[in-house]
């Protein structure tokens, strides 16, 4: 029985990372810290995890990718990007969101938090609807015991593993979750008038 071959990749927040999971072993993963270019970045560096691991897109039997929540631009990249792979490839994407992914890789009791604009973090409570907490709220849990951030390199293997169990469920294709709207408005000047 051949093992199940997992790429998976996230560009939620200042990163592109990419990780090559095959059976219960990582075969190859990159990270790279950037703030802008993820979107120009993102499959060059799957390409180069590919490579690595001496696989190809033919030989994936699913895609992981990192849903956020996070950076609002940065995870529409992934997302689409996993969604034009599996519909291209014929095989499944998954989405799993952060919290999930830093939970399991955790050793430890701890609250699972991304960190959000301005000092805010976003948090899920079980069984509850994710939000962006306050930086009070933040340090009253940090009071009552330890909180979990993402470490993109963490994050992006995490993403594998938990892709590779969900991936045979028929999991739906993957979505943003966006905890809040975007920062961009539209802009308030009139639309322009089309003339004849």
């Amino acid at each position: 029985m051949t093992k199940p071959l997992v790429l998976s990749f996230d560009t939620s927040a200042a990163h592109v990372a990419a990780a090559l999971l095959c059976g219960d072993d990582i075969i190859a993963h990159k990270v790279e810290e950037m703030k802008r270019g993820q979107a120009e970045r993102l499959m060059p560096l799957v390409q180069e995890v590919l490579a690595e691991g001496r696989k190809s897109f033919a030989d994936l039997d699913a895609i992981g990718v990192g849903v956020g929540p996070g950076n609002f631009t940065g995870i529409r990249i992934s997302v689409s990007a996993a969604r034009g792979l599996a519909l291209g490839l014929g095989i499944p994407a998954v989405g799993v969101n952060s919290f999930d992914a830093i939970e399991a890789g955790l050793e430890y009791p701890a609250v699972p938090v991304v960190p959000g604009p301005r000092g805010q973090g976003y948090l899920s409570p079980k069984d509850g609807v994710p939000y962006l907490a306050s930086e009070e709220e933040l340090i009253d849990i940090m009071e009552d015991g330890a909180l979990a951030t993402p470490k993109a390199d963490s994050l992006v293997v995490q993403i594998a593993r938990l892709a590779a169990q969900r991936y045979k469920g028929s999991p739906a294709r993957p979505a943003p979750l966006y905890v809040k709207p975007a920062d961009a408005a539209p802009p308030k000047d009139p639309a322009p008038v089309i003339l004849p």
